[in-house]
């Protein structure tokens, strides 16, 4: 009861509200003109391809996580990536991809936590000819922990927790096609395949998923072993080699930038912490480090737990 405490304290503390509203924002828009690569080079009938737009979905502070759900599109049809949390919070990204206009063609799950896929019952319900979509670790991940997640949520989400949990379909390949135009699915290839980030190569952008984080302290409690830290590591430098102009974190808070200083961020933590780790003597201590380390910053019952379980002093699944 206490871990789950902790949890609904990191949640409630974490969740300011994020950069992009509600409405969401065009990020192609934001930046510059990405120079032309042969996917947007393509000439169909004489005109080139318009790049894909991006949106974000970040409710902050209203919700109980700070989760980004990221929505493609074209100029007809859409795809989504990543589903919310609660059904309440779903049932608003709903009525955001309803009032795109664009016809929902697919819906990728790019990781195994429940807050990216318990509200895919939801928006699966909206739009029951979407392809549901996800690595087949991720599929494993989901399928070996969601009775667990459920039994733990569902106290504390009420109606909103999720009816029931929808298996997406295995991916066919690395790559979902929106309107003649590609979503490359990177990391399928590496030691880390449950967590993917998502390349739109026609306007430079990462939809960076569970590895990134922005403007709070990040989540180290699902990595526990030096390995998994290095391989964290190598995926958050596979998005720098990528040169995207706007990255969006999975999770992010107030003042987070939307572009590589947030793969940066996410990496100097890594390291910090496991620095202080192993100088501090017990997770008090490793707080306190971690803390003067980086001032102000969100997020602070993430941080408590996740010094607990790294000096042992509490085990996570």
């Amino acid at each position: 009861m206490e871990a789950l405490n902790k949890i609904r304290y990191a949640c409630l503390v974490c969740t300011l509200m994020a950069l992009v509203t509600l409405a969401g924002c065009n990020l192609a828009d934001r930046s510059a003109e990405p120079p032309q690569s042969s996917q947007q080079g393509s000439e169909q009938d004489g005109a080139k391809k318009i790049p894909l737009n991006v949106e974000v979905f970040n409710l902050g502070e209203r919700s109980m996580f700070a989760v980004s759900s990221v929505l493609v599109t074209g100029t007809a049809d859409a795809i989504l990536i990543d589903t919310q949390f609660s059904a309440a919070d779903a049932r608003q990204l709903v009525e955001k991809i309803k009032a795109s206009g664009k016809r929902l063609k697919a819906i990728y799950i790019s990781h195994g936590d429940p807050d990216y896929y318990f509200g895919l019952d939801s928006v699966h319900a909206a739009f029951p000819e979407a392809k549901v979509l996800a690595t087949p670790q991720t599929i494993a991940h989901i399928q070996a922990s969601k009775d667990a997640k459920l039994k733990l949520w569902a106290p504390q989400l009420g109606q909103d927790a999720p009816k029931q949990i929808l298996i997406p379909e295995p991916m066919q390949g690395d790559q979902l096609v929106l309107e003649g135009q590609e979503l490359r699915i990177i990391g399928m290839d590496g030691p880390t395949p449950d967590r993917t980030f998502v390349w739109i190569p026609s306007s430079r952008t990462v939809a960076g998923g569970i590895s990134v984080m922005g403007a709070q302290h990040v989540w180290m409690a699902d990595t526990q072993t030096p390995q998994s830290h290095i391989e964290w590591l190598a995926v958050l430098d596979r998005i720098k080699s990528m040169d995207p102009k706007v990255v969006v974190p999975g999770h992010f808070l107030t003042g987070a930038s939307l572009d590589v200083r947030s793969v940066t961020f996410t990496a100097d933590y890594i390291r910090a912490f496991d620095e202080e780790t192993a100088k501090a003597k017990d997770s008090a201590a490793l707080i306190v480090a971690m803390k003067q380390r980086y001032p102000g910053l969100g997020g602070e019952g993430s941080l408590e737990l996740s010094a607990k379980v790294a000096k042992g002093e509490m085990e996570w699944k």
